[in-house]
């Protein structure tokens, strides 16, 4: 790696340059962990939206059904979360700032990674390495867009309100609905790697679209086996999961061949 004035940097000087990055990181990180935190009723008014039938998706499809004449409703609902420890509400707040630091500041860590390893490319692989960096944060944010307004949601509702028996009331925990929501969607930001992951495996020869295409019966079992690991237990989640997953294992066969053309 070289530095602005195109000297070679001793090992110190990038110990000192990764130093420097992630302090870069952690201040901007710090910075909007405590402005997301202080602004408590926004965060968990976002963040617990699913839990009744006045969310946005519910009345996106709603709204999409009335303008066909399609005469359909959600059964109303609300799912009321309770507290069971003395300081769960604080921590879960606390994490849940951090999380969202995380999240928020992607952007601005990816630039900062890019920017620390970009003297050590070549000027191609600096060209290709913009587009791939691009890549992979939009298609993060497309998972975790995916996971808040489709995924969660429905599984939420799905598991949220059922019951063996009318006797038997269900008590979700804040602490457990936070859980569930934060690994659910960045499980699915990762998901959504699957075309980069295949434009890198294709770029060392090792991934081939007329072997995808082949195997796609079996892609979909492996699919569906990661999309059992990855979400709650029911089969009404799994299918939500694969459907994206495989939709994006066939965008990857189209990578894959341009790679190959």
């Amino acid at each position: 790696m070289t530095n602005q004035s195109n000297e070679m940097l001793t090992f110190g000087g990038h110990l000192e340059v990764l130093r420097k990055m992630l302090f870069r990181i952690l201040g901007v990180t710090c910075v909007l962990g405590i402005a997301i935190f202080c602004f408590k009723d926004i965060t968990f008014g976002l963040l617990l939206a699913p839990c009744n039938n006045g969310f946005a998706t519910y009345q996106w499809i709603e709204d999409l059904c009335r303008q066909f004449n399609i005469d359909f409703k959600f059964d109303a609902y609300s799912i009321q979360l309770i507290n069971t420890e003395l300081s769960s509400q604080f921590m879960t707040h606390l994490s849940t700032s951090v999380y969202l630091a995380l999240l928020f500041a992607s952007p601005y860590i990816v630039i900062e990674l890019f920017r620390f390893v970009a003297p050590a490319l070549y000027d191609h692989e600096r060209r290709y390495s913009v587009y791939v960096t691009i890549a992979i944060y939009i298609l993060f944010i497309a998972g975790v867009i995916m996971s808040y307004y489709v995924i969660f949601p429905f599984s939420l509702r799905f598991l949220g309100t059922y019951q063996v028996a009318e006797d038997v009331v269900n008590q979700i925990n804040l602490s457990s609905y936070i859980s569930t929501f934060t690994t659910l969607t960045f499980l699915m930001g990762l998901v959504f790697q699957i075309p980069v992951l295949s434009f890198f495996l294709a770029k060392m020869g090792i991934l081939y679209a007329d072997f995808m295409a082949q195997y796609r019966r079996h892609a979909l079992v492996v699919i569906m086996i990661i999309a059992a690991i990855i979400t709650p237990p029911d089969l009404f989640t799994l299918v939500l999961v694969t459907i994206p997953m495989y939709a994006l294992y066939e965008i990857s066969i189209l990578i894959v061949k341009r790679v190959e053309a």
